[in-house]
């Protein structure tokens, strides 16, 4: 059971709804979501709740208008020494990563600029809803850098080798309808917010059990043999066949009547 349903932080929040969506808002208005030292702290504390069994989907948004995450916070970065810098960026690297292992589905929702830093954050999700305008790049070419949390990695994944290179050499950002054009989003709509918290309720209305183990199946058969993706694929449903939820999904399309899904 869960024991907490909401904890504020100063420059990340994390709601638990009930429907048992989590979500995760940027609040660091002043330095438009930039990643500090202490918004990385905070976020990577958030991003650790999400791990508990009862979370079903989680949606990332930010709390400031026009702006998802300027990237990471070069003022703070123009501080620190070499070694410092090193192990900042390792640092969010290796938030990042927790957020693309989580076993349950993330949306990014970006209403306006996502850039660098965070671009890279909405790559670690699994989806991505942007509005028409917003801003999306990994810039940092520009600034002489290289994407430093997983952009090079995750990019070509996204969109293709090509588009990443052009993307990341020229230091480029696209609008919403390029992004979706070459398939860096996933869906455009007016409020992305609360496009991603639709999704992520209907997500958290099926099988919670089922919905890990698909994802589980998709990460470990993508882009293998189709011998290895079925094999990931059998997996998965032998992790279903003894479940409760699956019984009362069977029950409930019997009765013509909504499944109430538990989770066991």
């Amino acid at each position: 059971m869960l024991r907490w349903s909401r904890r504020a932080l100063a420059e990340c929040e994390f709601h638990l709804l009930p429907n048992k969506v989590a979500h995760i808002v940027l609040n660091r208005a002043e330095r438009r979501n930039a990643f500090g030292r202490v918004m990385s702290k905070e976020y990577a504390d958030c991003i650790a709740r999400c791990s508990d069994v009862g979370v079903r989907a989680v949606v990332i948004s930010s709390s400031v208008p026009g702006t998802f995450s300027a990237g990471a916070d070069l003022k703070e970065r123009k501080e620190m020494s070499v070694d410092e810098a090193r192990a900042f960026v390792d640092g969010l690297r290796t938030m990042l990563n927790v957020t693309e292992d989580l076993a349950v589905p993330t949306i990014a929702a970006i209403d306006g600029v996502a850039l660098g830093g965070g671009l890279e954050l909405a790559l670690a999700c699994d989806m991505r809803v942007a509005s028409e305008g917003s801003k999306v790049g990994l810039t940092e070419t520009g600034l002489a850098i290289v994407p430093g949390a997983g952009g090079t990695y995750r990019l070509p994944r996204a969109v293709g080798l090509a588009q990443a290179l052009r993307l990341i050499s020229t230091a480029s950002p696209v609008d919403g309808s390029e992004a979706l054009r070459i398939g860096l989003v996933q869906a455009l709509a007016p409020d992305p917010k609360q496009a991603a918290l639709d999704m992520a309720a209907k997500i958290a209305a099926n099988g919670p059990i089922a919905v890990r183990a698909a994802k589980q199946a998709m990460r470990d058969g993508y882009q293998k043999d189709r011998a290895a993706g079925l094999a990931a694929e059998r997996e998965a449903y032998q992790k279903v066949l003894p479940s409760q939820d699956r019984l009362e999904g069977l029950k409930a399309f019997a009765e013509k009547r909504k499944p109430e899904y538990t989770g066991a």
